[in-house]
């Protein structure tokens, strides 16, 4: 999906390359965290973006887990009061790029 197709959807959609730079920030994602794309276009998400999913139920099973197609009920915290999610996280040994999809 192009950029604008990604837009249309009704959950956030995060896309981290293989060092865990932020290349796909989806406005609706935008538009709950409350951070503009380009501030956190290239930026490591679970460093600088996220710190609040650098732990082993979210960051960990992208380095655990080669394959990955899971949704875990989570609870955001970083810059916003605690907000129940589920999060969808996807990856494939084939594709270079790894997903977070975050349904609110």
């Amino acid at each position: 999906m192009d950029a604008a197709a990604l837009d249309t959807l009704p959950f956030g959609v995060i896309g981290l390359d293989a060092a865990g730079l932020v290349d796909v920030y989806s406005a609706v994602e935008a538009r709950y965290a409350g951070l503009k794309p380009e501030t956190v276009m290239g930026r490591h998400f679970f460093t600088a973006v996220a710190p609040c999913m650098n732990n082993a139920l979210v960051a960990g099973r992208f380095d655990g887990e080669p394959e990955l197609d899971v949704v875990i009920d989570y609870v955001l915290t970083f810059r916003m009061r605690p907000t129940r999610v589920a999060v969808r996280l996807i990856q494939n040994p084939d594709v270079p790029r790894r997903y977070i999809l975050i349904q609110r």
